[in-house]
């Protein structure tokens, strides 16, 4: 696999708008980029024999994604991920109602988030990629401001994938993005990922209600369910998100996801204070199954616009909102505890 960037034609969204997937290759692995959605269509790496797989569940086409939105596969999610309780905030005194798309919810920026667009593409200005641009004007699924936000995919010399988020807005309001892809080291479609073993490095959970939003409390995870802080099976049951520690740098490892079959191993690391952990139990789509790919989405903790002890997520004119997230790809080594990293 020669270093390469590709941009072709891929199709075109539901209104016609044309759609365009880039391609990188770098180190040995090859990243497809969908202009829809800003979709990580696939990332190809290697095995512990050299092997290549796709390890993030997709479709082959533009067409997939459209027919088949809700698992958000691969898509990059805004304005707000996760969920915004009762799809209602105040702000500086005024109260913004948002659609309710996930029961009494919004979830994932609402009926027509980020996830649905057709994003500006151009080359990296800085690094070996493809920088995703695109404006939400004000008053978009019920969000103040006009915000203008970008999303820069790039491979380094190593061949990790790193994803630098950017925005500024031009009112008061609220931003908390993501990239919402399913992992499995197996290779998509080789079956249930639940037998990866995970390590995060988090030694809280924010615990939920019974519409699956915070209750607001932090929670140990020391002899619960929640504990990933030594390396053990994923499982199933999960769509929590957890407390990073990030320790005295946010450039440390925030969690390790290895599968014993193929030996690969996936590292992040982020600048975000939260990780949603969603073991995909509920989706059935197309060809996969649940529980066939596992979610590690780093981002802001859900309805922290109705939470003020979470950290805040709120964006002022004058501000510029900068958020990285590093996916590094390795094989052959389990993961450790946090003493060996």
């Amino acid at each position: 696999m020669t270093d390469k960037i590709v941009n072709e034609r891929a199709g075109s969204a539901p209104d016609g708008t044309p759609v365009h997937r880039w391609v990188l290759e770098r180190a040995g692995v090859r990243v497809k980029v969908l202009t829809y959605g800003g979709i990580l269509q696939s990332v190809e790496v290697p095995d512990v024999d050299g092997a290549l797989a796709n390890v993030v569940l997709g479709f082959d086409d533009v067409a997939g994604y459209v027919d088949c939105p809700s698992p958000y596969f691969g898509a990059l999610i805004g304005r707000y991920a996760n969920r915004i309780a009762g799809g209602t905030f105040t702000l500086d005194g005024r109260t913004y109602r948002l659609p309710r798309n996930n029961g009494p919810n919004c979830l994932h920026g609402g009926e027509r988030g980020f996830d649905k667009r057709v994003w500006h593409a151009e080359p990296a200005a800085d690094g070996y990629g493809v920088r995703l641009s695109l404006v939400s004007p004000d008053g978009e699924e019920g969000f103040p401001g006009r915000l203008e936000v970008s999303a820069t995919y790039t491979l380094d010399a190593a061949g990790a994938l790193r994803i630098g988020y950017r925005a500024v807005t031009d009112a008061p309001t609220v931003l908390n993005l993501t990239n919402h892809s399913y992992w499995n080291l197996g290779g998509a479609g080789s079956g249930g990922a639940g037998g990866h073993v995970l390590r995060i490095a988090a030694g809280h959970v924010t615990p939920l209600d019974g519409d699956s939003v915070p209750t607001g409390a932090h929670e140990p995870v020391g002899g619960t369910r929640f504990d990933f802080r030594e390396p053990r099976k994923v499982g199933s049951g999960y769509d929590h998100n957890f407390v990073l520690d990030h320790g005295r740098s946010r450039a440390s490892v925030s969690a390790e996801l290895y599968d014993p079959a193929s030996g690969r191993v996936l590292t992040v690391t982020t600048t975000e204070p939260g990780m949603q952990l969603y073991t995909g139990d509920h989706f059935d789509a197309g060809p996969f199954r649940p529980g066939e790919g596992i979610a590690l989405e780093t981002q802001h903790f859900p309805d922290s616009p109705n939470r003020p002890d979470f950290p805040s997520t709120v964006l002022r004119p004058g501000e510029e909102f900068n958020s990285a997230t590093t996916y590094g790809f390795s094989a052959g080594r389990a993961p450790v505890g946090p003493s060996g990293v």
